[in-house]
C-alpha cells in the first residue's frame, strides 16, 4: 500500500476525535516512529494508523471526556448530535416507566433497540427490564465512566460486521488497560435543589510480560422533585397555553350512585376542579407534585483487566465487571375507576347518599406516593486466548453476562389492594368522602408490598483470525474472519397480585423468552489502482426463532490528494425481534385521549381526556425488520490543522416492529359496547356506551422509514493565541427526512409521514466547542444546540397523529453553554472548576403529546436540571 504521512492518513480518525485538542498522535500513535496496529470500531481487520476508514467514526478520547465535566455516559450522549429521540435517562423516570433507573442512547433518533452498544467490541447482556414494555437496550449506567478509555461512534449501519441492532449505528466503549501506578479522582456538583458526587480509583501494576488494572467508580445523585422547579410541578399547563392533563381518578372522588344516567363528584369537590368526560361530571386531580424529575440513584462498580503473555506466540487476557445500582421512582397515589369494583354499602357510616353507591373514580391519596425502589447487579466476565502464527493474528474467547434487576414496593410506599380496601370499607374503617385522610392503622390494613423480577443472561463463544492474504502492486489485501455463537435469554416477572387485577394505576409488563444465535462473517480490504481501498463484508446469522439472514457490505475509500478523500458505504441491516416481543405476555400502558364515542353517544359535548390503559400482549409471527443504509462523504484539509468532513447517510428500514396505532384500533372497535378489543363498563341508566376501561392491542411487522441527514465536522487544531493554543471543534448533524409509513386512522390505508422537524425530531442539532491551553492552565467553553421543533403530535388528543394536517405552535429551540477551567500547576495533580448550563436556560414550553411529556416540556429534548456548578480533582502517584 502507498505510504503516506502519519498526518493524513489518520485524517478519517482525528477529525471525528471528541477533543479539539487531542491529536491525531496522541490518539493512535504508539512510540515515535513505530505503528501500532488497531481495531476501531466498524471494522473487524486489525489495520496500522496509516489506513483511513470509510465509515464515519466519532471518537471521545478520555481527556475529552474530562472536558466535558459529565459524569456519566447518559449525559454524554444527551447532547451528541448524532443521537436523537430514543435515546432516554433517569430523567422522567417516574412510576409508569417501564426501564426505572436505566439510561440508553439512540443514534439517528430511530430508537434505542436499533444501536448496538459494544464494550471492548463484544456485546453484553441487555437491561432486564424494557423501555416501553418492548424494547430492548444495553443500560449504559452499567458501566461506570471511570472505566472508559475513549467511545466509539460509528454512524452507519453495520449489521455486516455485527449482527442484529447495528441498524443506525454502533457505540463501542473502550476499556482502561494497561494502567500503572494509581489515580484518585473526586468531584462534586450541584444545581439548585439537586447534587452529584462521585469518586473513582485505578490501581494498575505491569509484571514481566503482563499488566493487571482495578477500577472503582462509586457515583451518587440525590432526587430533584417537580416541586424545585417553577411550572413543571403540575399537570394542568392551561396558565402557560397548554393542555389540563388532570386526572379523573380523583380526591376527593367521584360515584355513581342506583338508577343514575351520569357520574356525580363528591360535595366537596372545588369547582374548578370539575371536568365533564363521556359518563359525565367527575372531580379530576393534579398528579404533578408528585412527579421526580431525577429519582435519587446510586451506583458502584469494580472492574478488572488483565493480560499475561504466556508463550511468545500466546496471551491469555480477561475481564471482569461488577455493577450494583440503586434508584427509585415515584408516582402519585393510586388511581382507582370503575374496574376495580369498589362500592359503598349502604350502612356505612359516613355515606351520604343513604343508598349503596358504587365508586367511579377515587385516589388514595392518604396512603401516599406509589414508589418503587430499584436494584440492578451487572457481572460481566470474558476469558479468552489471542495469539498469532505467521502474519494472522486469532483471538478465542468466552463471555457469561448477566443483568439481574429487582423492583419492591413495600406497605409504606403507598401500595393500595384493592380487595382490602373494599373490605375496610365494608368494614366502615375507610371512608372515601369527603378527601378525607384515614387512619394510619386502616392504611396499614389496604397496602401490601409487591416485588417485579427481571433478568437477562447472556453467553457468548467467539473465534477469529486476521492477517494479510497477498500483497499486489498497490497494497496488501486483508481479510478477517469468524465464528460466533451466544445464547440469549430474558425474563420479566410482575408481581402476581398485579397478574390477579388486585392493583391499578401501574403500567404492568410480563415477558419471557430465549434463544441462541449462531454467526460467521467475513471482511476483505483490498487497496486497488489510482489510490482506492475497498472493503468487504458479509455476516450470516442463524436464529433459533425467527429463521436466518445474510447481510452484505461494501465501502470504498479514494485518497484524490494528500488533502481530500473521498468515501462511500452501503451494507444492509436486520434487527431481530427483541426477547420482550417475542415473549411479551399482557402488559399495560397509559396515554391520554378523548373517549369522542362515548361522549358523542352520551350526549357529552365538551369531552375531556382521561388516561386510558392500552393492554399488549405477544405476536408469535413477528419477523425480523430489514434495513438498507449508505453513506457518502468527504474528508478534507486544505490547510495544516484545519480538518473538516462532510457525509449525506441515509437509513431505510422495512417490516419495523410497532404497535397498532390505537386510535385505528378505537375507531374500528370502541363503537362497539359488546366489543372484546375495546372493554368498556355496563352503561349507566339512559347511556348507549358505558366507561372506557381499556383498549387491547399488539405488535407487528407494520412500518417502514426512511431516515437520512447531513452531518458537519469542522476541526481547527493548534491555533496560537497569547503564547498558549487553542483548539475549536463543531459537529453539526441536519436531520433532512424522516419518513414513516403507517395506517392511517381508518386502517384502510397506508399514509407517509414525515417526521423531521416534527415533535422530538428537530432537525438541527449541534455542539461548538473550543479550548485554550496556557502553560498549566487550560479553559474551555462549549455550546449546545438543539433545535426547534413543532409541538403536539396529535392536536385534539382523540388517538390519531395529525401533525400532517395540522400545524402547532412551535417548540423553541434550547441553547446551553458549558464551560470548565483546568490547573495542572501542582505536581500530580490536576483540579477541574466549570458549570453546565451556566446562564440556567430553562427548557422551552411544550404543550405535551399526552403520553410522557405533560408537565410542559420534552423530557426526551430539554434538560430542566438547570447551571450546575461541579468541581473535580484528580491525582497519580
Amino acid at each position: 500500500m502507498e505510504k503516506f504521512t502519519l498526518r493524513r492518513n489518520v485524517l478519517a480518525s482525528a477529525i471525528l476525535a471528541a477533543a479539539a485538542t487531542t491529536t491525531p498522535q496522541a490518539l493512535f500513535a504508539a512510540e515515535e516512529g513505530a505503528i501500532e496496529e488497531i481495531t476501531v470500531v466498524g471494522s473487524r481487520i486489525s489495520r496500522n494508523s496509516e489506513f483511513e476508514n470509510a465509515t464515519p467514526i466519532q471518537v471521545m478520547d478520555r481527556e475529552s471526556i474530562e472536558k466535558s465535566g459529565y459524569t456519566n455516559l447518559q449525559q454524554l450522549f444527551e447532547k451528541n448530535p448524532a443521537a436523537g429521540n430514543g435515546t432516554f435517562s433517569t430523567r422522567g423516570n417516574n412510576q409508569d416507566s417501564t426501564a426505572n433507573g436505566a439510561a440508553a442512547v439512540s443514534l439517528r433518533g430511530m430508537g434505542a433497540d436499533a444501536t448496538l452498544v459494544l464494550v471492548n467490541g463484544r456485546r453484553v447482556a441487555i437491561s432486564a427490564f424494557a423501555e416501553g414494555i418492548t424494547t430492548n437496550f444495553v443500560d449504559i449506567n452499567s458501566i461506570p465512566l471511570a472505566a472508559v478509555e475513549r467511545v466509539e461512534v460509528l454512524k452507519d449501519g453495520a449489521s455486516a460486521i455485527y449482527g442484529s441492532d447495528a441498524v443506525a449505528g454502533v457505540v463501542n466503549l473502550v476499556l482502561r488497560k494497561d494502567f500503572e501506578g494509581t489515580e484518585v479522582s473526586m468531584d462534586y456538583g450541584s444545581a439548585d435543589g439537586y447534587d452529584e458526587q462521585s469518586f473513582s480509583a485505578v490501581w494498575g501494576i505491569n509484571g514481566e510480560n503482563s499488566n493487571f488494572t482495578v477500577i472503582f467508580d462509586h457515583h451518587k445523585n440525590s432526587r430533584l422533585s417537580s416541586t424545585e422547579r417553577s411550572g413543571l410541578d403540575t399537570a394542568n399547563q392551561t396558565s402557560r397555553g397548554g393542555e389540563n392533563f388532570r386526572s379523573a381518578r380523583g380526591f376527593p372522588g367521584t360515584f355513581i350512585l342506583p338508577m343514575a344516567t351520569k357520574t356525580t363528584p363528591d360535595s366537596s369537590c372545588p369547582e374548578d376542579r370539575i371536568a365533564v368526560l363521556s359518563v359525565g361530571p367527575v372531580c379530576s386531580y393534579d398528579y404533578g407534585p408528585w412527579t421526580l424529575i431525577t429519582p435519587e440513584a446510586e451506583r458502584t462498580g469494580l472492574l478488572m483487566l488483565g493480560h499475561k503473555q504466556l508463550t511468545e506466540n500466546v496471551e491469555f487476557f480477561s475481564e471482569v465487571a461488577i455493577q450494583h445500582n440503586t434508584s427509585v421512582a415515584q408516582g402519585a397515589p393510586t388511581p382507582l375507576d370503575t374496574e376495580a369494583g369498589l362500592y359503598v354499602p349502604v350502612d356505612h357510616p359516613n355515606n351520604p347518599y343513604g343508598e349503596e353507591v358504587n365508586i367511579a373514580f377515587y385516589r388514595t391519596v392518604d396512603a401516599g406516593a406509589r414508589q418503587w425502589s430499584i436494584e440492578t447487579d451487572n457481572l460481566r466476565g470474558v476469558f479468552g486466548l489471542r495469539g498469532s502464527i505467521a502474519n494472522w493474528g486469532w483471538e478465542a474467547s468466552v463471555q457469561r453476562s448477566r443483568s439481574e434487576s429487582k423492583q419492591t414496593g413495600s406497605k409504606s410506599q403507598g401500595w393500595v389492594r384493592t380487595d382490602l380496601l373494599q373490605e375496610q370499607i365494608n368494614a366502615g374503617n375507610y371512608n372515601p368522602f369527603g378527601g378525607v385522610q384515614n387512619p394510619d392503622s386502616v392504611i396499614d390494613a389496604i397496602t401490601t408490598n409487591l416485588v417485579r423480577q427481571g433478568k437477562s443472561e447472556l453467553t457468548s463463544y467467539d473465534f477469529s483470525v486476521n492477517g494479510d492474504l497477498i500483497d499486489t502492486p498497490y497494497g496488501t489485501i486483508a481479510m478477517a474472519t469468524g465464528l460466533e455463537y451466544r445464547e440469549e435469554k430474558a425474563s420479566d416477572s410482575p408481581d402476581d397480585q398485579f397478574q390477579r387485577g388486585l392493583i391499578f394505576g401501574t403500567e404492568s409488563v410480563s415477558a419471557s423468552a430465549s434463544r441462541d444465535i449462531s454467526s460467521a462473517y467475513v471482511e476483505v480490504a483490498i487497496p486497488l489502482p489510482a489510490r482506492f481501498d475497498l472493503t468487504l463484508a458479509a455476516r450470516y446469522d442463524d436464529y433459533s426463532d425467527f429463521g436466518s439472514t445474510t447481510n452484505p457490505m461494501a465501502k470504498l475509500l479514494w485518497s484524490a490528494t494528500d488533502q481530500l478523500s473521498l468515501r462511500a458505504s452501503w451494507g444492509t441491516g436486520f434487527r431481530a425481534p427483541s426477547l420482550a416481543q417475542i415473549g411479551l405476555g399482557d402488559s399495560q400502558e397509559s396515554v391520554f385521549f378523548a373517549d369522542t364515542y362515548g361522549c358523542e353517544a352520551n350526549g357529552i359535548e365538551d369531552c375531556g381526556k382521561l388516561d386510558y390503559t392500552i393492554i399488549y400482549s405477544e405476536n408469535p409471527n413477528l419477523d425480523a425488520e430489514e434495513s438498507e443504509s449508505y453513506n457518502i462523504g468527504a474528508i478534507y484539509e486544505p490547510i495544516e490543522g484545519l480538518q473538516l468532513s462532510l457525509d449525506y447517510w441515509n437509513i431505510t428500514q422495512e417490516g419495523k416492529i410497532d404497535d397498532v396505532p390505537y386510535g385505528y384500533v378505537y375507531n374500528l372497535h370502541c363503537n362497539d359496547q359488546n366489543s372484546s378489543i375495546c372493554l368498556r363498563d355496563t352503561p349507566l341508566q339512559g347511556q348507549s356506551l358505558g366507561s372506557l376501561q381499556s383498549i387491547r392491542n399488539g405488535f407487528t411487522n407494520i412500518g417502514e422509514q426512511e431516515v437520512s441527514g447531513v452531518d458537519l465536522t469542522i476541526l481547527y487544531d493548534g491555533l496560537e493565541l497569547a503564547s498558549g493554543e487553542i483548539g475549536l471543534r463543531l459537529d453539526y448533524s441536519y436531520l433532512a427526512e424522516f419518513e414513516r409509513v403507517e395506517l392511517d386512522s381508518t386502517g384502510e390505508k397506508f399514509i407517509t409521514r414525515d417526521q423531521a422537524g416534527e415533535y422530538e425530531y428537530p432537525q438541527h442539532r449541534w455542539n461548538a466547542t473550543a479550548d485554550w491551553t496556557f502553560d498549566t492552565f487550560s479553559f474551555s467553553a462549549g455550546l449546545s444546540y438543539i433545535g426547534e421543533f413543532e409541538d403536539t403530535p396529535d392536536i385534539d388528543f382523540d388517538g390519531n397523529l395529525d401533525y400532517e394536517s395540522h400545524s402547532t405552535r412551535t417548540v423553541d429551540s434550547f441553547v446551553t453553554m458549558n464551560m470548565q477551567a483546568r490547573y495542572i500547576g501542582f505536581e500530580n495533580m490536576v483540579l477541574s472548576l466549570g458549570a453546565d448550563n451556566i446562564f440556567d436556560e430553562e427548557p422551552p414550553f411544550a404543550i405535551g403529546d399526552g403520553d410522557t411529556d405533560l408537565y410542559g416540556y420534552v423530557e426526551s429534548q430539554h434538560d430542566p436540571r438547570g447551571r450546575f456548578i461541579y468541581g473535580k480533582m484528580t491525582y497519580n502517584f
